[in-house]
């Protein structure tokens, strides 16, 4: 105990020397009894990077909450104090461009052992923490989705939207927005949520839904960490299927290949032996790719070829569905999938089908992960670009990028599937674009020392500049998803018609700009002043 303490008092004492900390010490003291402030470099260390391995920060310290009330405790101490320190928090590390990093501040390990996995441990053997009867799960902002669905399964139950990869923590996606292949059908994952916990910019701990606190709900769902922290999520659950039928058909033609997929999402209000219940899709500019991407779903005795496929300059489709079952029902599936393939216009000869437990289809890209980490192929560079493209000009970013731009090699999938704006809540901060359909296109691509130019780092950011040069030059009006921009300028362009409300929010949830500056959308202030500029835009004038 005598150890910890003078860790924390180590800790307290460089935050004060550091930024003009003038709150008093004893009370950081009480802040830190349940959880961990730390200093220790490898802790540090560990919070100074992300899984894009493109930035460094340096930040004074990394809190291990024990509870909420930690959280709380210690933005308020920023909010208080003379000079205030950032706070950002970070879940499972894995943002691209540095968005849960902050120099010359404290971040909040949310995920993890120590303090945050006891709090975690504590909120899985709470009571209620599964509803049955209403259908819900509450889970801690820095709980990874992979023990979110094991918790859920244990009931028969499971969360309806999800990402493609589960060890994501449950803050970090809802504080973008969480999609994967049933967003067509529930929405993201933000769309799933009836309550949340947030610890706003001032260290309140407010609980917030439709019907309280409304305005901060909606602004923390999609915020980019902007206006509060998640402590505490409520998820709506459904009933869990036992296996998934899995299927990839082949497309040569790109027009045929979007009017199937913009087909198989506009059923989604159809009861569920009419529709698939995942709908995505990707680009195969080089045929090693789709053998090798995230499993061995083609047999290594037959690979697939692009050369064996008449493809469009080199291009092929991937036409990636799903269908859930439970084995009482096996009987029908496959007549329920033979309707609905025979309405689609894919190379006859290339149904590739497997069949697996639904927590391994859910859980699939985690055994790809594994593969690399043992090839020293996980912790690389990963310049990854994600934009929401309209569909009225997503032909257009075909022709110029998957045959123009990219050429005919890569280094990791790219994917591509439509999803219904109808689905999205537009009281959300996240921007979408403004077409009834919009497709993700997803360049998840990894920088690697193979001796080969166009794996290079430098290489592939370069190809990210051309894509969102191309965009601009052909007025495509794609929007970012996991937004990374440098300048405030860019951002209102992004936001559009929601800057000043994204701002206000701003003002109202988090005046003194202490949360989640590694977005680079506001720079922290010790005051705060609005004025008007040119054209009647609100900007922050820092001092």
């Amino acid at each position: 105990m005598a150890t910890k303490l003078l860790l924390i008092t180590f800790a307290i004492c460089r935050l004060i020397v550091t930024v003009g900390l003038t709150v008093d010490p004893t009370e950081l003291l009480r802040l830190v009894v349940e959880g961990q402030l730390s200093v220790d470099p490898s802790d540090v260390d560990t919070a100074s990077k992300d899984f894009g391995l493109m930035t460094r920060a340096e930040p004074l310290a990394v809190l291990h909450p024990g509870s909420a009330q930690d959280v709380a405790r210690l933005v308020r101490a920023a909010y208080s104090s003379a000079h205030g320190f950032t706070v950002s928090a970070r879940g499972h590390g894995h943002s691209i461009n540095g968005q849960a990093q902050t120099n010359n501040g404290v971040v909040i390990e949310m995920n993890g052992g120590g303090s945050s996995g006891r709090v975690m441990s504590r909120v899985r053997s709470g009571s209620g923490r599964v509803s049955e009867k209403g259908m819900y799960v509450d889970a801690w902002g820095g709980e990874l989705w992979i023990d979110v669905l094991m918790s859920t399964l244990e009931y028969g139950l499971a969360p309806k939207s999800w990402t493609d990869y589960l060890y994501l923590s449950v803050g970090g996606t809802l504080s973008n927005a969480g999609i994967s292949g049933q967003a067509f059908n529930h929405g993201p994952q933000i769309s799933s949520v009836d309550e949340l916990d947030v610890v706003t910019g001032r260290g309140e701990l407010l609980t917030c839904s439709e019907e309280k606190n409304a305005e901060l709900f909606h602004a923390v769902l999609g915020g980019l960490g902007q206006f509060g922290i998640i402590t505490r999520a409520r998820i709506a659950l459904e009933p869990a299927p036992q296996r998934v039928r899995w299927i990839r058909v082949l497309y040569s033609n790109f027009s045929a290949f979007t009017k199937d997929q913009e087909f198989l999402i506009s059923l989604h209000g159809q009861p569920s032996t009419h529709k698939f219940d995942y709908v995505e899709g990707f680009v195969i500019v080089d045929e090693g790719l789709i053998n090798n991407w995230r499993s061995s779903f083609f047999s290594p005795s037959n690979p697939v070829k692009i050369t064996s496929i008449n493809s469009q300059g080199g291009v092929l489709y991937c036409l990636e569905i799903t269908k859930n079952y439970h084995e009482s029902t096996a009987d029908t599936i496959d007549q329920e999938i033979e309707c609905l393939l025979k309405k689609l216009d894919f190379v006859p000869t290339s149904v590739f089908t497997t069949d697996l437990p639904y927590v391994d289809f859910l859980d699939r890209v985690h055994k790809a992960e594994l593969k690399l980490r043992s090839k020293s192929l996980w912790d690389v560079p990963h310049p990854w670009l994600n934009l929401f493209v309209p569909k009225s000009r997503i032909s257009d970013f075909d022709e110029g990028v998957f045959k123009g731009i990219l050429g005919n090699k890569t280094s990791g999938p790219i994917l591509i599937y439509p999803m219904n704006k109808d689905k999205w809540d537009q009281r959300s901060s996240v921007v979408t674009p403004d077409e009834d359909i919009f497709y993700l296109v997803a360049l998840l691509r990894s920088a690697l020392d193979t001796g080969d130019e166009t794996h290079t780092l430098e290489h592939l950011t370069n190809q990210n500049r051309q894509i969102l040069k191309f965009c601009d030059d052909a007025g495509i009006k794609a929007k970012q998803y996991l937004p990374h921009y440098t300048t405030q300028e860019e951002w209102m362009d992004h936001f559009g018609d929601k800057w000043d409300q994204f701002y206000q929010r701003k003002v109202d949830f988090d005046p003194r700009r202490i949360l989640a500056t590694g977005q680079r959308i506001f720079s922290p202030s010790s005051s705060v002043s609005i004025s008007n500029h040119g054209g009647g835009d609100k900007l922050l004038s820092i001092s």
